[in-house]
């Protein structure tokens, strides 16, 4: 495993490339008509699900440094509300989206160190026990890529799809 110059990114790391084996997997056969598809009218639809996951990824980037930016994020910046409206990218656009800013963003991970995770980062969540820095940012990010795989998870099982399997990529480095 590599090694990050912050110590406190210890257990960001395994949890950044988890999440970049669980989100491959997760999305892993479903097919572009279905990743469009809401249940009832009421949930959002996987590819805005998977779109939210990157702006999550490129606004991680972002912080850390990279001046990357999401081709696809008036779609979904900020958690964008889903718009019927919208003709919204397709699964392959978006994992190809996935694929490039990925391997930058854990490079940032690893190069961040405890200053740079320190810096004061306003989210404007007014919480006495939450910081507001670089590496509760970080933080956040992750929980909610996590929260994001799950739905997705929960969607392919409600879509009649095989539940997501564990069939880890040793050779996929972010």
């Amino acid at each position: 495993m590599d090694t990050p110059k912050s110590k406190k990114l210890d257990i960001i790391i395994p949890a950044f490339r988890g999440h970049s084996q669980s989100f491959l997997m997760v999305l892993d056969g479903i097919s572009e008509e279905d990743a469009l598809k809401r249940i009832e009218g009421r949930t959002n639809h996987i590819i805005w699900m998977v779109g939210n996951f990157l702006d999550m990824r490129f606004a991680l980037g972002n912080v850390l440094g990279l001046n990357e930016e999401f081709e696809f994020k008036d779609y979904f910046f900020q958690g964008k509300a889903l718009d019927e409206s919208f003709k919204y990218p397709t699964l392959e656009q978006l994992k190809a989206s996935f694929h490039k800013i990925s391997p930058l963003v854990y490079q940032k991970l690893l190069e961040a160190t405890d200053e740079d995770l320190d810096k004061a980062f306003p989210m404007g969540m007014n919480i006495d026990f939450f910081p507001e820095n670089v590496l509760n940012f970080v933080g956040m990010c992750i929980g909610r890529e996590d929260y994001l795989c799950g739905q997705i998870g929960l969607m392919r099982r409600i879509m009649n799809y095989e539940g997501m399997k564990y069939d880890f990529d040793t050779d996929l480095k972010y």
